[in-house]
């Protein structure tokens, strides 16, 4: 217990500062690219700041974690403290549970992050903020289908939960039947709800002894149910930053009509699996360090490991890069190489479990 507390302290202490430095540099770095870019309002470049920050952290955490894992280790060696845990019995694997306790622990409130708030959504609110002046930008002409009907916003304001201009078509036999017409809608009670709207019905007939088209006013109307703002913003603009609940609710709605959910199932992976790939990766690196720096040049050990997870963790954004992108499939981009990093992990925990130094 007393060597658990001891390394897992020093590991959070290893993280915590790896991880400040890391989103310092990234955010330091941006500014110097986007400042001629940036609003000269305090409020704005400071909401500025901090979505970059969420953003840097939902990049740069897996990697500061296992740096951390590796300064803590050299830092052990350095001290001898390896050395003495393993002369008082401790094995190589009794040493190795707090980082990757630690580890695990960290990657589900990562995880969570993506599920309770807009974490996930931090670089689009920034961009917004660099390009437009406000974190959550109107999006326009937007054109969609629902349950056999076609839907046009040529404004959506997510933050207010409205949108401006709305057209739904309603079409049978492949033939027009009535457009709906508002000037506006808001979402509430989980319906777009709209006040006043015309409804401009076909006859089905078009003909000289025909009467022409029919205009009603409607009051009241409900329509999308379901389909919150942020989703339809997020799914009809082909954006993959999802929120887990927004992801499982796209989804849902999306299979009932038989719409593609390769690119949202792909996001729920990157929410879900990819993390996992920094306790595996510690676990496979932690069994290359010997135990002494008389067998050991730190600096070319921490050369290799540093190299080691950036090429990984570039291959990993890879991946899911072309996932997003629908040229590989989720599970292949995703899934598979986390799944074939646990393997060889688990090899190794296997290997080392009933060893002593």
């Amino acid at each position: 217990m007393l060597a658990f507390k001891y390394i897992s302290l020093h590991y959070l202490k290893y993280f915590l500062i790896i991880l400040s430095a890391l989103v310092l540099f990234w955010i330091g770095f941006d500014y110097m690219q986007n400042a001629e870019k940036l609003s000269k309002s305090a409020n704005l470049l400071l909401i500025y700041f901090v979505y970059k920050s969420f953003f840097a952290i939902d990049m740069l955490l897996p990697l500061a974690l296992v740096f951390g894992m590796i300064s803590t280790k050299i830092y052990l060696i350095r001290t001898n403290a390896l050395v003495s845990f393993y002369s008082l019995g401790y094995s190589r694997v009794d040493v190795l549970r707090p980082f990757v306790v630690v580890a695990t622990l960290i990657s589900f409130i990562f995880i969570s992050l993506h599920s309770f708030s807009n974490f996930a959504r931090s670089a689009e609110y920034s961009m917004n903020i660099r390009n437009n002046g406000q974190y959550l930008s109107p999006t326009r002409d937007l054109f969609f289908t629902y349950k056999k009907q076609y839907v046009y916003f040529s404004q959506m304001r997510p933050l207010q939960e409205k949108a401006v201009g709305i057209r739904v078509f309603s079409v049978k036999n492949n033939s027009l039947k009535e457009v709906l017409v508002a000037k506006e809608a808001t979402y509430r009670n989980d319906f777009w709800h709209i006040k006043k709207a015309d409804i401009i019905r076909k006859p089905d007939n078009l003909g000289f002894d025909s009467l022409g088209m029919k205009v009603t006013e409607a009051q009241d109307l409900d329509i999308l149910g379901g389909f919150r703002p942020k989703m339809l913003d997020q799914v009809y603009e082909g954006k993959v930053n999802f929120t887990i609940l927004d992801a499982f609710a796209a989804i849902r709605i999306l299979d009932e009509q038989n719409v593609d959910t390769s690119s949202i199932r792909g996001a729920l992976y990157k929410i879900f699996i990819y993390p996992l790939f920094v306790p595996c990766l510690v676990v496979i690196i932690f069994f290359f360090v010997p135990i002494s720096v008389r067998f050991l040049n730190v600096s070319l050990f921490s050369f290799g490991a540093i190299l080691a997870t950036l090429l990984i963790w570039g291959m990993l954004f890879m991946l899911i890069e072309l996932s997003n992108n629908k040229t590989i499939p989720s599970e292949v981009g995703v899934i598979l190489p986390v799944f074939i990093l646990f393997l060889v992990a688990l090899r190794q925990w296997r290997k080392y479990r009933l060893t002593t130094s």
